[in-house]
């Protein structure tokens, strides 16, 4: 029983394809009248050479080609049935794993380093792509050279049929041609992979440069952007090449023995003609045979690397699935009403094990605001992330309505979270879609969002309105236009925790008090509001402050007690009277 549960977990992407297995099994059937087939056009020259023109019977001629272009007519739509039906399958294929794939790439990436090769690996979706590369391999050519290699051995014993040196002929070159493969194989592995790795590091660079265009160019940065961009492209071309000439040389290999091994048994059919072994009919029969017979060995050479990248993308997919099983279904849960409770919490990023935030301990009643403040690398950002359960705990437990927040569902659950980053991203589409969380948009709940932070002033402003495309990343918004509608994001839909992250810090004069506004009505939707600032005009109107110094409490408790510790003058030394008044700044 433990074999079977442990063979389950490892084939989780194997099960997918194996939900398909009848439509597979059906294909691998019609190959069979495929091949069958195929024996037509030797049949039909053996009896033209060797019955036809030796009686020069034109009725006989006439029968004989009508019947082989019937049964052509079945190869032809046999073939076109195959096909659609394997086209198909590949839809299905991805309807069904895809959205699976799509979700363990949102999850496993909440938990590796940002910046290491596998996160971008993630990030640029590489994963998808591992999923079209063997989707396409399983439906289309490979796949069907696949199966149509063990037909090799049956069109060998056709050639047996005719004379037994056909069939040792036909042998030896369809060893030799899988030698062929076998050595394309061990010949190019190691460099392909080094190369995919140099290059996805390559297009990953691109990217990172891409995305900070401007302070590149500013900074006259693009020379030597270029220069470490092409060292990492050279590496991958050379390995690539490298790759490229040993397969050359095997591809070229191939198609000399195909046609060394066509003339070949030309040669060896006149022979045996001679010696009186076979007949005329059987120099031409033998000659189709023979390439029916090593087309399948040859092609599986020219597809090996098909073979290969789709191996290499299966092990990568599977080991993908294994770090994020599917989720089991949680039982809803009552919606939280945002009293949060935080024990002996401790916190560290993905990927690193020494913990940035620890021993975090207090409780926000419904209702309740707090403000986190500290200097920068304090962990509070870290602490926040952890509040909405997108980062593990390393020990300790958040709680919400006295539920561990990793109970929710976290769809369910992000219908009452609001949240705001500290690098707002927007998506592309539409500013209404972007502040409905691209849902269904909502218009009245969309307006009252926008109005609740305070942007559907400058909404309204823009050519289209709420129906202004921002484009990917909200790039045609200024900063403080998409910290705007992120606030709005994160208020859409009336959350009952509110959690945002330096709201204010790419604001104007004009946003600030938009800013504020928003604060005050949000407070008056009795939400739980968390906010990590260094601001002090944040904090007017917040319930308590929560100071965070090296990633230990430093104070907690009601706003005016912490603000006061924090604020309370030191007494001067008697032998300088004219010292400077101390700094009021909050950390």
């Amino acid at each position: 029983m433990a074999v079977k549960t442990a063979r389950s977990e490892k084939s989780e992407l194997w099960a997918g394809f194996h939900a398909y297995r009848s439509v597979f099994i059906g294909v691998a059937l019609v190959t069979v009248f495929i091949n069958l087939l195929m024996l037509v056009s030797p049949i039909y020259m053996m009896q033209v050479y060797d019955r036809v023109l030796s009686s020069r019977s034109e009725t006989t001629l006439w029968m004989i080609t009508a019947a082989a272009v019937m049964l052509y007519v079945v190869y032809a739509s046999l073939e076109a049935m195959r096909s659609r039906t394997m086209v198909r399958v590949g839809v299905l294929l991805d309807d069904r794993l895809g959205p699976r794939v799509f979700d363990a790439v949102f999850r496993v990436s909440l938990s590796l380093p940002k910046g290491s090769l596998h996160s971008m690996q993630l990030n640029s979706a590489q994963p998808l792509r591992d999923l079209d590369t063997v989707r396409q391999f399983a439906t289309g050519s490979g796949f069907l050279t696949l199966i149509d290699v063990p037909w090799t051995p049956i069109f060998l014993f056709a050639l047996f049929l005719l004379h037994p040196w056909y069939a040792i002929y036909a042998s030896a070159a369809a060893v030799i041609l899988f030698a062929l493969a076998t050595l394309q194989e061990f010949g190019t592995r190691k460099d392909i992979a080094a190369a995919t790795t140099h290059s996805i590091d390559a297009h990953h660079f691109v990217d990172a440069n891409l995305r900070n265009n401007e302070a590149v160019e500013a900074m006259g940065m693009r020379k030597e952007m270029l220069k470490r961009w092409e060292q990492k492209h050279a590496r991958a071309l050379s390995l690539q090449a490298e790759a490229s000439d040993w397969a050359g040389g095997v591809v070229a290999s191939t198609k000399f023995l195909q046609g060394a091994a066509q003339l070949g048994v030309l040669g060896l059919g006149a022979y045996l003609v001679i010696e009186g072994s076979v007949t005329g009919g059987a120099i031409f029969a033998a000659n189709i045979l023979m390439g029916r017979a090593l087309a399948p060995v040859a092609q599986s050479v020219s597809v090996w690397q098909g073979f290969v990248n789709a191996r290499s993308a299966w092990g990568r997919l599977d080991q993908l699935l294994k770090a994020a099983p599917v989720e089991m279904e949680r039982m809803p849960l009552p919606t939280p009403i945002g009293r949060v409770s935080v024990s002996n919490v401790a916190v560290a990023p993905p990927g690193v094990t020494r913990d940035v935030v620890r021993g975090m301990t207090f409780e926000l009643a419904p209702g309740e605001s707090l403000a986190i403040v500290g200097p920068s690398a304090s962990g509070k950002s870290t602490l926040v992330r952890a509040l909405i359960g997108v980062w593990p705990l390393l020990r300790g437990i958040v709680r919400l309505d006295g539920a561990d927040i990793s109970q929710y569902d976290r769809v369910e659950l992000g219908k009452h979270l609001g949240y705001l980053p500290q690098d707002v991203e927007l998506f592309d589409g539409t500013i209404a879609e972007n502040i409905a969380r691209m849902n269904v948009v909502d218009s009245a709940a969309v307006v009252k969002a926008a109005r609740l932070a305070g942007v559907h002033d400058l909404v309204l402003q823009l050519p289209d309105g709420y129906d202004t495309r921002i484009g990917q990343g909200g790039q045609s918004l200024s900063g403080g236009q998409r910290q705007r509608i992120g606030l709005a994001r994160a208020v859409y839909g009336d959350p009952r925790l509110v959690v945002l992250d330096e709201p204010n810090s790419n604001l104007d004069h004009a946003g600030e008090a938009a800013l504020a506004e928003a604060m005050t009505a949000l407070r008056k939707t009795r939400a739980t509001i968390v906010v990590v600032t260094h601001r002090p005009s944040i904090l007017t109107g917040m319930d308590k402050i929560l100071v965070l110094n090296n990633g230990a409490m430093e104070r907690f408790g009601p706003r005016e007690e912490v603000m006061a510790a924090i604020l309370r003058p030191v007494a001067a030394p008697a032998q300088r009277p004219t010292a400077p008044a101390p700094s009021t700044a909050i950390r």
